[in-house]
């Protein structure tokens, strides 16, 4: 319990205080806005390394060579926890927004944040706001800012971490669209730093494996007209594995 409070007082002070630096920032986006970019990615990435220490959990990492340093991707992962985010952006080595559900809006200063690292909002209610949303992360990628996704459209909260919800197809019109590659990247153990015994937090050695890009046009025809579904099963057998390697 002590460590959620001091993870909660650290993001209030960090919000609150970041107030300065976000004006700042956003002065220097006018002249720069690719320096804008690497300074809000840094501001925020050095929050999450915070609140990653304060947990007193670990990651280890296989795959960050499948990560292309030339173009930006579509990051597609299982989602269990909020710690699935904090995690996951200190691995990835460039500029990443996220597709978050839309209801972060309301949160003032996160919101502001996130659309600082180009996170995008979506509304799975309504079609014609999810579509636009869509379309401005086609036009993001295009411009050089990675995405990542999680296509259960939810945190998945079966006991088995192998039980992935159905993946909403739609999420990958982003890197159809686009043409970049997607890249899966499968999560082990994030839920048991928090969500599997809310309130307290229990220092976890989460497991992150990275898999090779996959080129949605150079699918199998049927795996390309479900291209959610084939993510689904590359991840679960991502997953798979690496429960089996944890046996060894």
């Amino acid at each position: 319990m002590i460590r959620l409070i001091l993870i909660l007082l650290f993001v209030v002070l960090f919000l609150v205080i970041g107030c300065i630096p976000a004006f700042v920032f956003w002065l220097i986006g006018k002249k720069n806005p690719g320096l804008k970019d690497r300074l809000s990615r840094s501001y925020v990435r050095f929050g999450f390394y915070v609140v990653y220490k304060l947990s007193g959990s670990r990651y280890t990492v296989e795959g960050l060579e499948n990560i292309p340093a030339d173009r930006p991707v579509l990051y597609v992962g299982n989602h269990r926890g909020y710690f699935d985010v904090v995690i996951s952006y200190l691995v990835f080595p460039a500029v990443t927004g996220y597709v978050a559900k839309v209801e972060f809006l309301k949160i003032p200063l996160l919101s502001l944040w996130m659309k600082y690292i180009h996170c995008l909002f979506l509304d799975r209610k309504n079609i014609k706001e999810g579509l636009k949303t869509i379309l401005k992360g086609i036009e993001e990628v295009k411009s050089g800012i990675s995405l990542c996704i999680y296509p259960e459209g939810t945190r998945a909260r079966t006991e088995n971490e192998l039980d992935l919800l159905p993946f909403k197809e739609g999420s990958m019109k982003i890197a159809e669209k686009s043409g970049c590659p997607v890249i899966p990247i499968a999560m082990l153990h994030t839920s048991e730093i928090l969500e599997d015994h809310f309130p307290r937090i229990r220092p976890t050695v989460v497991k992150i494996r990275i898999g090779e890009p996959i080129d949605l046009k150079k699918l199998e025809p049927e795996q390309r007209k479900h291209s959610g579904e084939h993510l689904r099963s590359v991840l679960i057998g991502m997953l798979t594995q690496m429960r089996e390697d944890e046996k060894q």
